[in-house]
């Protein structure tokens, strides 16, 4: 027996002595609830800070706290191609949300979710059902039991990282017809094992333009980029910079919050904070935007981290007016003038007020531009603060900076570049630009001082000195890699004379506009199991920097080996992970079906070709057994039935025909057809008793290759899901009809409390 287990079974017993065992009303009496005492939502610090900051419109206050102290509602995103969007959100409407209607539960009365406002297109809605009542009320079941299949995990996907980053990809592919839109995401994390969370998340969207790294923000490399032959600094259009924060916003999900809040967690916030914003704004591209955001309500972290970055600018970035981009959301304005307060209770106006026994504690930084032009001119109202009370929601605050010239900083640097490199003088130096942008100089003494030499020392001077004074205006230091977390396999893209493609472009007849360049494995050595493929721009990116940046995931899988596929013509099966993008290339072996053929693929484990239709029959009659193509066309004259195109993987065998495609997205194509899956707890439970023991031999030869990878990314703490066997999908399920349904995501109107740092950038 484990210590932890020793120390839980001393608790419990300990529990039991108090009387809290037995019927649980012990607990009860003990103020105990599940075992865990109740938090108190009171923090007198906290009311005292933000009261005296006057950060809540005068009259507010009442409803601003007691918005705090209750559960954040239940909020759903519906996410995925627009064509798949629409089937959701009319299945939504039509189906689950009426159901909800009159419904009681527990005493309470269920409001229908209703549409956010301010969010495009209603594909956002909200509800004041809790989780724990969609959890446990029986009467919700089904509705639980459809959130959790679409999302796999419902209840935890707002607190999880990656959903930003799931918008910017929907951005990219607003246009399911452009298989490789130009654009790409470079989405960073410190936290190695959060890093795979985010793969999990972006994989969803099955997109071959984005990459997850795994830096430390603050000093993330810059990465080179060829053009035409010639090496490139790499800048971003668009750059998210989500830094971690106190996280006082969320206290509404994280009850935490309230017994732990203290300014302190502020302060030492802050310098990070500031470090990440200026890495941000560095490898921003001249014309390109910064999102800046936190979920906390505190001006240290917000206001102060914004004023110090347009001050240190020089002009160079400014704060956009983004007033009218979301009609509908109620927000405040910016502050231009707060104080900074220890967690003792002590309040400090401006930074000569502070001792020198505090001046590790408070930094210049953290207070208000006293120069009144100067902080006129910055425009700090444009910032947005959102509070939980104005629309059942979360705390946050987001600034949008726009650059409209290269850093000072920066500019500096280029002028002491160029007079180093045309110095012809007694003095040698070399001005090597180190991976994250900064220089070393080496130097050798000349025999007599120039007045240009001194003009360049004395620029070398102040940057050193600049430098070290707050380590945030000038590019932060050189730091060496250091790989923590799992040791990741390589990306090789095939050469173009490797053997492994003319079969698979001969069997499949791609197109010859296919990027066969952009094809690569996770292996160098041995067979070549997998095949994924990434943009034109990603596969820039990874040639160029393989030295500079630890990549946790890019690209998506497009063909998996088969044992027995050599037989067939091809050793390479189609994976349904990338037909989306692969399909546009393809010219032989595809089979139009009905949506009865459909559903008969996605509910049958290997059906005879006499259960599909005569046209289907008569399609695959002549064709070469192996992996196919199964397209389904919507037919515009028949509005009623299912209108977005599906495409799966599948495979013709001598006398039937199957598909494969995962777990998930089999019961997601089941609802978009008007079919309801609705998994019965009880046979999912006897059913999980007793896995290991499916019968996979008729599907071994199938399998191999999926079981391989799964097995991997399972050790790397990513929750990939790849294709599975009909029989498990009908074990574990019952089917019954239902309109058309397709995939939601659960979303929070509130960020989570971050401890690490985020930065998602997206290049155009």
């Amino acid at each position: 027996m484990g210590r932890r287990q020793r120390n839980r079974q001393r608790q419990q017993q300990q529990r039991r002595e108090r009387g809290g065992g037995g019927d649980g009303q012990g607990r009860e009496q003990a103020g105990w609830e599940g075992g865990y005492p109740e938090i108190v939502k009171e923090n007198a610090l906290f009311e005292r800070y933000y009261q005296e900051l006057r950060i809540v419109p005068e009259g507010e206050w009442e409803p601003f706290m007691a918005a705090l102290r209750e559960p954040l509602p239940a909020t759903l995103r519906i996410t995925g191609y627009k064509s798949h969007a629409k089937e959701i959100l009319h299945c939504l409407k039509n189906k689950y949300f009426k159901e909800l209607q009159d419904l009681v539960v527990d005493g309470q009365k269920i409001e229908v979710p209703q549409p956010l406002k301010w969010y495009p297109e209603e594909l956002a809605w909200h509800t004041n059902l809790s989780r724990k009542i969609l959890r446990k009320s029986p009467q919700l079941e089904k509705f639980h039991q459809f959130l959790v299949s679409e999302t796999e995990c419902i209840l935890d996907m707002c607190a999880a990282p990656g959903s930003k980053t799931a918008q910017l990809i929907e951005m990219l592919h607003a246009d399911m017809n452009v298989p490789f839109p130009e654009g790409f995401v470079i989405a960073n994390d410190v936290d190695n094992k959060r890093c795979y969370l985010l793969v999990h998340q972006a994989k969803r969207l099955n997109s071959p333009c984005i990459m997850v790294v795994n830096h430390d923000a603050s000093s993330i490399p810059t990465l080179q980029i060829d053009n035409n032959g010639r090496k490139e600094i790499l800048f971003y259009d668009r750059i998210l910079c989500d830094v971690p924060c106190s996280g006082d916003g969320t206290m509404r999900k994280n009850i935490d919050v309230w017994k732990k809040w203290t300014t302190q967690n502020s302060l030492q916030l802050h310098g990070l904070q500031l470090r990440i914003a200026t890495r941000g704004v560095e490898q921003l591209a001249e014309g390109g935007r910064m999102v800046y955001s936190t979920c906390s309500l505190n001006p240290v972290e917000n206001e102060a981290v914004i004023a110090s970055l347009l001050e240190k600018s020089e002009g160079a970035l400014e704060l956009a007016d983004v007033s009218s981009e979301l009609p509908g959301l109620k927000w405040m304005p910016g502050i231009t003038q707060w104080k900074v307060m220890l967690k003792d209770g002590q309040w400090f106006e401006s930074w000569k007020d502070v001792p020198s026994n505090r001046q590790t504690q408070i930094r210049p930084t953290m207070f208000p531009i006293k120069d009144e032009e100067k902080l006129k001119a910055m425009n700090l109202e444009r910032c947005i603060r959102i509070l939980p009370h104005h629309q059942n929601t979360g705390g946050f605050f987001v600034a949008v900076l726009i650059k409209k010239s290269s850093m000072p900083w920066n500019k500096r640097q280029s002028k002491l570049q160029r007079k180093l490199s045309q110095r012809t003088g007694d003095v040698s130096v070399s001005a090597p630009a180190t991976e994250d942008g900064s220089l070393e100089i080496v130097e050798e003494p000349p025999d007599a001082e120039d007045e240009e030499s001194k003009e360049t020392q004395h620029l070398l001077n102040v940057e050193s000195e600049q430098s070290k004074k707050d380590g945030v205006c000038g590019p932060p230091p050189s730091k060496k890699m250091k790989l923590f977390g799992f040791k990741e396999d390589p990306f090789v893209f095939l050469s173009e004379d490797d053997p492994l493609f003319p079969p698979i472009q001969k069997f499949y007849a791609l197109d010859p506009s296919f990027p066969k360049m952009n094809l690569l494995t996770r292996t160098q050595e041995g067979k070549k199991r997998q095949l994924y493929m990434v943009s034109k721009e990603l596969r820039n990116v990874l040639l160029n920097n393989s030295e500079r940046m630890k990549v946790i995931n890019t690209g998506i899988k497009v063909w998996s080996r088969n044992s027995d596929g050599e037989q067939f013509g091809c050793a390479f099966r189609l994976a349904q992970e990338g037909i989306y993008t692969l399909y546009p290339f393809i010219n032989a072996r595809i089979i139009n079906v009905c949506i009865e053929d459909v559903k008969v693929l996605l509910t049958q484990e290997n059906p005879f070709l006499s259960k599909f239709s005569s046209e289907t029959h008569k399609r695959v009659k002549d064709l070469a057994m192996g992996s196919i193509v199964l397209k389904y066309e919507p037919d515009p004259s028949k509005p009623d039935t299912l209108q977005c195109p599906i495409v799966l993987c599948g495979w013709h065998g001598k006398t039937s025909l199957r598909a494969f495609v995962p777990k998930n997205e089999r019961l997601h194509y089941l609802r978009m057809m008007g079919v309801e899956v609705f998994k019965a707890k009880r046979r999912e439970e006897n059913f999980e008793s007793k896995t290991e023991e499916g019968d996979q031999d008729s599907t071994k030869h199938m399998e191999e290759e999926m079981d391989m990878e799964h097995n991997e990314l399972a050790t790397k703490m990513e929750a990939e899901v790849d294709e599975e066997p009909i029989h498990e999908l009908m074990e574990s399920s019952v089917i019954e009809p239902e309109n058309k349904m397709g995939n939601v995501q659960p979303s929070s109107e509130n960020a989570e409390n971050r401890d690490i740092a985020d930065l998602s950038s997206v290049k155009a």
